[in-house]
């Protein structure tokens, strides 16, 4: 039974995630929370297994609520709110969220097939423990001196938080650009693109159709549509889910070790499933450099674990590492 505190300061949205929520036989909402100060009270009394965190609240907001909850206790925390409070619920991924939800996600009526994969999700976050980070273990190493032309990235659950660290390690004037695949919920793309942008020193912005990706910009991949990427730039494809994933790694990856080659360097992330591992695959044959995020930095480590075995991953590196040697794969190849 997963033990759920529910957190909004209107009683209509708790209502709702409550008959949500109690429509399975897995949850039991054991209290619920008007604003961030009796959340934490609340927290620390009943020990829940699943926070479900509203952001802008009055007394105190749900940022600030994250923060002290994770002074005392470890809970999974996914954060349900509306789209335009979108840069600030990222912040909260930084605090020790682990997944952003809109709230226009859980009105009825919901499609069976919506309902099941965010309820499926649910149960997935509450499973997740704090992880105690081991001695880093880098295995392998790239290849020989092929000149770096872009870097690909997938990330999902925990992706947010490893991406704000990931970002603010890399220079200005990072060599060439990087193309992104981050799981989001509907409506927070452009929130989340904008939001990245302001953790570092590159730019990032949604990838727009037939753009030519230019050194030094992150490109985001919009939510519910595959992103590729070919000779004439940026373009869509608006067919189905790959790895229950759409926008999938995969595709974005395949298509991007055709276009660059050699030249291509992906990076696989936290996040639950297998999204990310096929592409590894093509990456690595089509003579790219893989790296996939170690177990020990990772919140969720499915991704880079599935990447890792398909026995094509060049290095398996911390995540306080990836920045430094994307740095120095994208400087050789401009040497």
């Amino acid at each position: 039974m997963i033990k759920t505190l529910i957190v909004d300061d209107s009683s209509l949205v708790r209502a709702v995630l409550r008959d949500f929520l109690e429509s399975d036989d897995s949850f039991r909402v054991v209290g619920e929370a008007g604003d961030g100060l009796e959340a934490v009270g609340m927290a620390q009394r009943l020990g829940p297994d699943l926070i479900t965190m509203d952001i802008e609240m009055p007394v105190m907001n749900g940022l600030d609520a994250i923060g002290e909850i994770r002074k005392t206790i470890e809970t999974a925390i996914v954060v349900i709110t509306t789209a335009n409070t979108a840069r600030m619920t990222y912040k909260a991924t930084v605090k020790g969220a682990l997944e952003v939800f809109p709230k226009d996600a859980f009105a009825p009526p919901m499609d069976a097939r919506k309902r099941e994969e965010v309820l499926g999700t649910l149960k997935s976050l509450a499973g997740i423990k704090k992880r105690i980070p081991a001695a880093p273990r880098p295995r392998g190493g790239p290849g020989g001196g092929r000149k770096v032309e872009a870097v690909a990235i997938a990330a999902s659950t925990g992706g947010p938080k490893a991406l704000n660290l990931l970002c603010a390690a890399l220079p200005e004037g990072f060599p060439v650009p990087i193309i992104l695949v981050q799981h989001n919920s509907p409506g927070f793309d452009r929130g989340f693109a904008h939001w990245l942008g302001e953790c570092g020193p590159l730019g990032a912005a949604l990838a727009e159709e037939g753009e030519a990706p230019a050194a030094g910009n992150i490109y985001v991949a919009p939510t519910d549509r595959h992103l590729k990427i070919g000779p004439a730039g940026f373009f869509f494809d608006d067919g189905e889910p790959v790895n229950n994933q759409r926008p999938a790694a995969d595709e974005m990856f395949k298509s991007a070790a055709e276009l660059y080659g050699g030249g291509l360097v992906s990076v696989v992330l936290t996040g639950m499933g297998r999204d990310g591992a096929d592409g590894t695959r093509f990456v690595k044959q089509a003579g790219g450099t893989t790296i996939a995020q170690d177990e020990a930095s990772s919140l969720v480590y499915g991704m880079p674990q599935a990447a890792a075995e398909t026995g094509c991953v060049d290095m398996v590196l911390p995540l306080g590492e990836i920045a430094g040697r994307l740095s120095a794969l994208a400087g050789r190849g401009r040497a």
